[in-house]
């Protein structure tokens, strides 16, 4: 993997040579880990004139769940008794001779920033911007090997919830349930906080588990997912609880099924991000539910779970091969409850069989 964070590291700072500034300093945690693996809490990275430097309040520990940084890096410990790993950045750049020094403005807070124009103040700080993000957005196949087999730990978690007696359990203890089976089955842990609504709360987007309990008749809607090598994947479906569905419930998720296939199958290399968003949002807007769609129809996921792309009305720009995005349309009904349909997948051009689908939880509405 040394060469995989050296080949990254080049691209910025090709980049960074063309925006004017010979060094960068990365203070993003999810930044620092793309760029030089995994690293200890609060480490930086210093892409140097002549070295590149990790530097961090402790040496690396090793353990399984830290990991270790690229090894050709050389690793600067900070002392604890007022440092900053970032302002000592800084003044390593000048040591290198650096007169510039690009900085994640967007991440850094006022007061870090001021520290670092106080220790070096002849170095022009320039903005870094959104550049590493940019970089992050097409993953090379070990990364889409990490969410493969995050995708693969969520399915089997939700797959075993479902065999499971569910009627008179509350949505906080399914949540709880399904986060204990991510580890289990070999997580780092969830990808984010897990979702489970029933009755009036499914359909909800981030909807928190609350005492509520299932009861016969629930529409029961969960979203999880899976952190594997700090890789994060996210999966959605909803399912009828005891009985066969009412009409109206296979009305609605027969509508909300039929807008995730849409946006599904939008995701072509080329396609404008705001086409994939506006396919699956006509079919919900041509049954009539204009008002309280989500923001967004789906997003990026990588080292966290919600990156670039953004795939909402507005967004700018289009979809690259090996882009892995989620698609999870919904739609919420006041009081009744609603349908949340979620999968990951991986742009893939029509030669390699079109988009690949990682969450492959059955999207049939079963009755549990």
């Amino acid at each position: 993997m040394s060469e995989v964070y050296a080949a990254r590291r080049e691209r910025l700072r090709e980049r960074c040579a063309a925006g004017g500034s010979a060094t960068a300093l990365v203070t993003r945690p999810a930044n620092v880990r793309y760029l030089a693996g995994a690293a200890p809490r609060g480490a930086v990275l210093l892409l140097g004139s002549s070295e590149d430097l990790l530097l961090c309040g402790a040496p690396p520990s090793g353990e399984a769940d830290e990991g270790r940084p690229d090894e050709a890096l050389r690793v600067q410990v900070v002392p604890r008794a007022g440092g900053d790993a970032a302002v000592a950045a800084a003044d390593a750049a000048i040591v290198q001779g650096a007169d510039s020094l690009a900085v994640e403005e967007h991440h850094l807070t006022v007061t870090r920033h001021r520290a670092i124009g106080a220790v070096a103040p002849r170095l022009r700080l320039a903005d870094l911007g959104g550049a590493v993000e940019q970089l992050r957005v097409i993953k090379d196949e070990e990364e889409i090997s990490c969410l493969r087999i995050g995708a693969e730990i969520a399915d089997q978690a939700l797959g075993e919830l479902l065999e499971s007696i569910l009627v008179g359990r509350t949505e906080r203890h399914l949540a709880l349930e399904l986060e204990r089976r991510l580890v289990d089955h070999g997580a780092d842990g969830p990808a984010f906080a897990t979702s489970v609504g029933t009755g009036p709360n499914s359909g909800r987007r981030g909807h928190r588990p609350t005492d509520r309990r299932v009861e016969e008749g629930d529409f029961l809607s969960v979203c999880l997912g899976a952190t594997y090598r700090g890789y994060r994947c996210e999966i959605g479906r909803t399912f009828v609880i005891g009985t066969s569905p009412a009409d109206w419930q296979i009305e609605l998720y027969d509508l909300v099924f039929a807008a995730q296939r849409a946006g599904r199958e939008a995701l072509v290399p080329g396609a404008a991000y705001r086409d994939v968003d506006r396919a699956a949002r006509q079919v919900l807007d041509s049954a009539g539910h204009t008002e309280g769609l989500p923001a967004l129809t789906g997003h990026g996921v990588g080292l966290e779970i919600d990156e670039d792309p953004q795939l909402a009305p507005a967004a700018m720009g289009k979809l690259d091969t090996c882009v892995p995005v989620t698609v999870e349309p919904g739609v919420h009904l006041p009081g009744r409850g609603g349908v949340r349909i979620d999968d990951t997948l991986v742009v893939r051009p029509e030669a390699d069989g079109g988009p690949e689908l990682l969450t492959i939880t059955t999207k049939e509405l079963l009755a549990l």
